[in-house]
């Protein structure tokens, strides 16, 4: 919410909110409205994927990207810790061939972390939520800790930073 409320709506970014939701259906696509003005959209197949709207991840379901499109599975790992951030950062990295910024924030487990490396190697970036800033800090700390971390922020300097990198990838 509060990376959302200092992010401004006309970036030319789409945001992706890919989190560990098993079982209960999330209602992130009511309440972040709220907080933003893009279009909150609760990502359904085949969904094309636009600048300037915010994206949310159903329950027990893996998130990829092909063709500019969202494409929706059955999670892939429905024992433990699931590991949809990671599929999603490695089909990103595999996929689009745009500006990318992937951002781990406040979580359990480390998921993403490892996947970091892949958005590096195509050129993106990466940030991380600073730990002391979280409420659950495990999953920002396992991220800088993979060593595949560009910046290590709070969520409104993630904005700022945001803001600032896709105003010079529309420059340049």
């Amino acid at each position: 919410m509060t990376l959302l409320s200092h992010l401004p709506s006309d970036t030319g970014v789409a945001v992706v909110i890919v989190n560990h939701i098993r079982s209960q259906q999330t209602r992130l696509h009511q309440i972040l409205p709220r907080h933003t003005e893009m279009p909150v959209v609760l990502i359904s197949e085949k969904l094309e994927i636009l600048p300037n709207h915010v994206y949310i991840i159903p329950a027990a379901q893996d998130l990829h990207v092909h063709d500019g499109v969202f494409h929706l599975l059955p999670m892939s790992k429905p024992v433990g810790w699931p590991d949809v951030i990671t599929i999603f950062l490695r089909s990103l990295a595999n996929e689009w061939k745009g500006l990318l910024i992937a951002v781990i924030l406040s979580g359990y487990d480390g998921d993403g972390a490892e996947a970091l490396r892949y958005i590096q190697e195509v050129g993106g970036l990466t940030i991380a939520q600073a730990p002391d800033s979280a409420a659950q800090a495990d999953m920002p700390v396992s991220a800088i800790k993979s060593g595949y971390v560009n910046f290590i922020l709070t969520p409104e300097k993630i904005a700022q930073k945001i803001g600032e990198i896709a105003k010079s990838y529309e420059v340049s």
